[in-house]
């Protein structure tokens, strides 16, 4: 099975301005991706990889041109039209497939998200075991389970002005909910039929698979306070869990 990466990276960032070109505990953000990326294709047997960054970030496309780990980078050029703030990542993501495809014959697409750097070697494995266990799948991606319900403790504002719960239920407890997942916004995969139609709905609406991910409390580097607290947690992560560690010590190596 052949494996097509997808970087992807946006210069600039409203929440949090350069995100993607912080270092985090002396390793820039992206090395952390393009680590993970190197375990796995090293203990990859069944197939090709290839990894390619979609940007329009210069500083971002030189800090990993600069690397020597990862070889043979593909560069795509982040056109005007999918640099917007409310472009679905899913379209700069089938826009880098259908330049690829025709050099590299891509059996899953698997988006790799640079903020995201609690991800390990594992979890990719994982999310490529789920995908090819159902052939269905238009797509799978990474998950915790939700420390919240909306069966139980998560509340919207009403039509009639009232905030009651997201879904009707009559629930004491949340462990008499459904179980609930988050999506952590780590890692997609996508089958490459799906990325070549035309994608009208929200990725959610298609037929999903999960990944479970342990949960190292869910942020999404939007802001200066997460990018601080995601630091302090991977120092102590990198200390206790032995994937995050594996995938800090390659980072290192950039």
């Amino acid at each position: 099975m052949n494996i097509l990466f997808t970087i992807c990276g946006r210069a600039g960032s409203k929440g949090f301005k350069n995100k993607n070109l912080k270092e985090m505990n002396g390793v820039p953000l992206v090395y952390y991706t393009l680590a993970t990326l190197k375990g796995f294709t090293d203990r990859y047997t069944d197939g090709q990889v290839r990894v390619a960054l979609n940007t329009d970030s210069k500083e971002l496309a030189d800090v990993v041109a600069k690397q020597t780990v990862v070889q043979d980078v593909v560069f795509i050029d982040r056109k005007l039209e999918l640099a917007g703030d409310v472009v679905a990542k899913v379209e700069v993501i089938k826009d880098t497939y259908l330049q690829v495809k025709g050099d590299f014959a891509a059996d899953v697409v698997i988006d790799v998200d640079i903020t995201s750097p609690m991800r390990t070697i594992t979890d990719l494995e994982e999310v490529l075991r789920v995908y090819q266990s159902n052939s269905k799948y238009d797509l799978v991606y990474s998950v915790v389970e939700s420390r919240r319900s909306p069966y139980f403790n998560m509340v919207e504002i009403k039509d009639d002005g009232f905030f009651r719960k997201i879904c009707a239920s009559n629930f004491t407890a949340r462990q008499q909910a459904p179980l609930c997942y988050e999506l952590n916004a780590s890692i997609y995969a996508y089958r490459p039929d799906f990325l070549s139609g035309e994608i009208s709905k929200t990725i959610l609406d298609y037929n999903c698979g999960i990944s479970l991910m342990r949960d190292y409390l869910v942020l999404d580097i939007d802001s200066e306070d997460d990018f601080h607290m995601m630091s302090m947690l991977h120092r102590y992560y990198c200390e206790v869990d032995e994937g995050i560690r594996e995938v800090y010590e390659i980072a290192r190596k950039f």
